[in-house]
């Protein structure tokens, strides 16, 4: 098992930044692929950026392209997710997901759709005010 929880969302005016953090317990980070979400009002939960077990390899949406940044610390046992330039569009509930891989697999996978995801977090809400 896997605990993840999420911090760092709140209020913010558009054009504005913020750095979301998912703090893991549990099992050894380093072997589990990571993924941010996101859920808006009425909306289906969508990918924004996912990260290799070893950082090395990263994906974005193309909403978050050129805005958000991935990253993770697995001495920390934490991923995090920094967004600049906030939009209106951005505001969502803002989700962290860990997909376990076993210590021999290909390091720099990295995976994008929900149903691969293991593990998730509670959420954590933005609010991007325009």
């Amino acid at each position: 098992q896997v605990q993840l929880v999420e911090s760092g969302g709140g209020l913010v005016q558009a054009g504005g930044s913020l750095r979301l953090s998912c703090a893991a317990s549990g099992r050894t980070f380093s072997n589990y692929p990571m993924g941010w979400f996101r859920q808006a009002p009425g909306k289906e939960r969508d990918i924004v950026a996912a990260i290799s077990r070893s950082g090395g390899t990263t994906y974005y949406a193309d909403s978050a392209k050129g805005r958000f940044t991935i990253s993770r610390d697995n001495a920390r046992n934490t991923v995090y997710l920094q967004m600049n330039s906030l939009k209106a569009e951005d505001t969502a509930v803002y989700y962290c997901a860990a997909k376990y891989v076993p210590s021999s697999a290909y390091s720099n996978n990295y995976y994008s759709q929900m149903r691969m995801y293991d593990y998730w977090g509670q959420g954590t809400q933005v609010t991007v005010s325009s």
